[in-house]
């Protein structure tokens, strides 16, 4: 095992990232920061960390926070992943979640998204009322002569 590993690939490896492509552009945009010693420094994707570092991540609106346990620079399964990092994220952050989450359905614009089941039988209900009676054109009215 190696006593330095990228950052950009521990993450992936650690499951934080999809790809490592997503963790590299993560890096580049300066939504990871590292902690080592007393220094605290934003990383490039070839930052190497150490075990004991502490890592920031910003995926918006939530900052997690990760204290390197160990190295691996293979994917791990998911049940293997706690014997190599440690979750620091503060319960604040989690709640910020939340909120969000929730907010996203309380603060919708009328007309923005998906319709409400309300919206829905108002526009089922309105459609067939112009439908089921029909059109009441009286074909008579029109002249041969008239240009439309």
């Amino acid at each position: 095992m190696a006593a330095e590993e990228r950052i950009d690939k521990w993450m992936w490896a650690m499951r934080l990232f999809k790809t490592r492509t997503i963790a590299t552009e993560a890096c580049k945009k300066g939504r990871v920061t590292i902690k080592q010693g007393g220094t605290e420094m934003v990383a490039k994707p070839s930052r190497t960390i150490k075990v004991g570092d502490v890592i920031d991540v910003k995926k918006p609106p939530v900052t997690y926070t990760f204290k390197v346990l160990a190295l691996s620079e293979n994917r791990l399964g998911a049940k293997l992943v706690p014997n190599y990092l440690e979750n620091l994220t503060p319960k604040e952050q989690y709640d910020l979640l939340d909120v969000v989450r929730i907010s996203g359905f309380i603060d919708r614009r009328k007309g923005l998204g998906r319709p409400t089941k309300r919206e829905g039988r108002d526009l089922a209900s309105f459609t067939a009322e112009t439908y089921e009676g029909g059109w009441d054109l009286d074909f008579d009215d029109f002249d041969d002569d008239d240009d439309l």
